[in-house]
């Protein structure tokens, strides 16, 4: 690799340490072209067009910049490698101790690169994607909300919950693992639907076929009482909901591609992580 684009969280290295020591260690080292940009509130939703020739993608935050990355630059192909500027970074590979020795092996290409599936949600003429996962959740006032599941079409079974987490494998430590989801290998390739608090003894995590489209449609409220709810996409890009709409879920034509440099198992990062090791 001699191309780079770094993408920098501007809350997590706001007087650009990092981005400057990156650039500048890179271009000592043999690389042709390093270029930097800021990630702030003002880019979160939208598309980051990539210069062309880039080889890799260097994330600088934590996980939640790694999902807007991921979520900008799909479309490209390009590989991304997170740098952890955050707390736990599961997503990151780097940690700040480490970075000149992974920018030594990317520029030595002793690497690997793992296909990660991501997640199509609509909403009406919306459409968002997600690396995690898409979350349809109450808002407003605290209360339940009632809504309905299908799957390819056919009822799967109607929640009374505070609402429901649609995730990729990837997103299976994140939300999901926190409503009680499995934890699933982030290669493989399945969809995870699990309810957020349900008011039932029997709702339990559900794991689907990539291939399958979800649709949750929000039903009426109790009485004369409406429904407020919202679909969030990678814990963004927030769309309000009303009874009687729906959102549609199925695999992206998309995948998110991470640069992994450690040999380390994936349950034994997840057992370091979750240890606070």
């Amino acid at each position: 690799m001699k191309n780079f684009l770094i993408i920098a969280n501007e809350y997590k290295d706001p007087e650009a340490f990092y981005t400057r020591k990156i650039t500048y260690y890179l271009g000592d080292h043999g690389a042709r072209r390093v270029i930097s940009m800021l990630l702030g509130d003002e880019s979160r939703d939208r598309k980051i067009d990539i210069p062309e020739g880039i080889d890799a993608i260097l994330v600088l935050g934590g996980d939640g910049t790694m999902l807007q990355a991921a979520r900008a630059t799909g479309a490209s192909r390009v590989p991304l490698l997170g740098v952890n500027l955050g707390t736990l970074g599961y997503l990151t590979e780097v940690e700040t101790a480490d970075i000149e020795n992974a920018l030594d092996r990317l520029l030595r290409d002793e690497y690997t690169v793992e296909e990660r599936m991501m997640l199509r949600g609509s909403v009406g003429d919306r459409v968002s994607e997600a690396l995690n996962d898409i979350v349809v959740t109450r808002s407003g006032k605290l209360q339940i909300i009632r809504f309905d599941v299908y799957v390819n079409g056919h009822l799967l079974n109607g929640f009374v919950a505070d609402g429901i987490i649609c995730a990729t494998p990837t997103g299976s430590t994140s939300y999901s693992l926190s409503a009680g989801g499995p934890v699933v290998e982030p290669g493989a390739r399945t969809i995870l639907l699990t309810p957020i608090c349900a008011h039932t003894f029997h709702s339990r995590s559900i794991v689907l076929s990539p291939d399958d489209e979800i649709a949750i449609e929000l039903n009426k409220g109790s009485g004369d009482r409406p429904q407020t709810a919202e679909v969030s996409f990678d814990g963004t890009d927030n769309v309000p909901l009303e009874a009687g709409d729906r959102v549609t879920i199925s695999r992206s034509g998309h995948t998110a591609r991470i640069i992994k440099l450690s040999q380390e198992s994936f349950l034994n990062v997840l057992g370091r992580k979750m240890s606070g090791s």
